[in-house]
């Protein structure tokens, strides 16, 4: 079985406590064993990113979305450096949306995602993303309950016409336990190379846990679609989190089924002017 179908959300209700974010599906290794996949797969990973960037200006170009979601600390930065950093920056877009400003809260709250939709033969990188609209949004009570509700299924509607104009969408929730989080916290306020991390906030989210384990459960529910399915990746183990996104990220630009564009230019005419330009 794929990563893509064994960390797939199934349709129906959610509970992410059925989740273990300890797990590593698909791999029977150690962190060595992991990193050492990790390492072998990034040329392969690279190649295929670089294919889906060389195709940008053809007739048939693909785009690809990548949705990083989890509560703090669950490593959308650690995906970032370890995994998207594998490929050419080039043709990589990311993405990191913070609280709204007061312009875009002028709009509706995908009008400043459409802005950040990748284009033709880019990797969009999403490090959180629409759904915090539908998450810090439902436990915040930072809009009215209808107005939450309305929201989920203009999150299908947009990705469904992303999907529809060629752009594959790809999401993961990185699923890690309080008790991980309460240690990488604790690492952030032990070590003064991580205080830059550390956010007295996060300890106040983290009071709001089941909410938003609730909320994550309800957003799950609510937007896995056939044609942006959502992925839970068990991230307590940052090297089989790092691991498993590349592996899905490597099976959804496989599925593209890419192929390096031919010349846009008479091949033999160049090799001809090559050899006669007498500089050496």
């Amino acid at each position: 079985m794929s990563l893509l179908d064994a960390l797939r959300v199934p349709a129906g209700p959610v509970d992410l406590l059925a989740y273990d974010t300890d797990a590593t599906p698909g791999f029977e290794g150690d962190k060595s064993d992991g990193e050492r996949a990790l390492a072998d797969l990034g040329e392969h990973l690279m190649d295929l990113q670089t294919r889906l960037f060389a195709g940008r200006e053809t007739d048939t170009p693909h785009r690809v979305l990548m949705v990083l979601q989890g509560m703090d600390t669950s490593g959308k930065g650690g995906v970032l450096k370890h995994t998207v950093g594998l490929v050419d920056p080039v043709g990589v877009k990311i993405t990191s949306f913070k609280a709204p400003t007061e312009e875009e809260l002028a709009h509706d709250f995908l009008w400043r995602i459409a802005k950040a939709v990748p284009g033709p033969g880019y990797l969009g990188v999403f490090d959180r993303s629409h759904y915090e609209d539908v998450l810090i949004g439902r436990v915040r009570a930072l809009a009215p309950a209808e107005e939450i509700e309305r929201r989920y299924g203009a999150i299908n509607g947009f990705e469904a016409d992303l999907v529809a104009g060629g752009t594959v969408v790809l999401k993961c929730m990185l699923h890690i336990s309080p008790a991980e989080q309460r240690r990488r916290l604790q690492a952030r306020l032990d070590d003064s190379t991580k205080y830059w991390k550390y956010n007295p906030g996060d300890l106040d989210e983290r009071a709001l846990w089941a909410d938003y384990r609730s909320a994550y459960e309800i957003a799950l529910e609510r937007t896995t679609t056939d044609a942006a399915p959502w992925h839970v990746v068990p991230s307590d183990r940052k090297w089989y989190r790092n691991l498993a996104v590349a592996q899905l990220l490597v099976e959804t630009l496989e599925e593209l089924d890419l192929h390096w564009p031919p010349p846009a230019f008479d091949l033999e005419a160049e090799r001809a002017r090559l050899a006669a330009d007498g500089i050496s």
